[in-house]
């Protein structure tokens, strides 16, 4: 292939051996090197929960949901997607939401969650998601917990045994590898 710079005084004229050309296009990429093997997923785990749980401490307690994993590779990273619903009774009602591997806290997720101006009974959606690297091959649990942070009374799961989607809280744990 010709190759010709036109309008300069330092016109460019030359020949590309067609050669070349055929081994640099993109189209002739067939695969990636084996080396490159991060971000498969591995596994994928998950938990589902219809139990609903009430409080009005500013205890931590478990909302009853948790979903179990056992990672291949310590090299692994666990990608968490949790959703769940929760009620509140009464106005400035604040709730306040973690995520947990065993006994770790891995995430506190927010406490404004349930504050709203008026006195009605309210239904939020709670949800995250969070990339967590245990380090492990042993079998891990990860779970929520709520409080309820300003009084009032908080349930999570609110219309368990319902057939819409604030009866169920619902975590997903994709194994990644890394």
């Amino acid at each position: 292939m010709a190759i010709t710079r036109l309008g300069g005084a330092n016109a460019i004229t030359g020949t590309l051996p067609a050669a070349n050309i055929n081994d640099t296009s993109i189209g002739n990429i067939t695969a990636l090197p084996a080396a490159i093997a991060t971000g498969k997923v591995l596994q994928v785990v998950t938990g589902v929960t219809y139990t609903s749980t009430s409080s009005t401490s500013a205890t931590y307690a478990d909302t009853s949901l948790t979903a179990s994993i056992t990672p291949s590779a310590t090299s692994s990273k666990i990608l968490i997607m949790v959703n769940q619903f929760m009620r509140k009774d009464q106005n400035n009602t604040y709730i306040g939401y973690k995520l947990f591997r065993d006994s770790t806290e891995l995430n506190y997720i927010g406490d404004l969650i349930a504050y709203t101006q008026n006195s009605d009974s309210d239904a939020n959606g709670i949800g995250t998601t969070y990339l967590d690297s245990p380090s492990s091959t042993s079998a891990l649990t990860y779970k929520t917990q709520f409080a309820t942070l300003s009084g009032g009374t908080i349930t999570i799961q609110a219309d368990a045994g319902s057939a819409n989607e604030r009866g169920r809280g619902s975590m997903t744990l994709m194994e990644i590898a890394g």
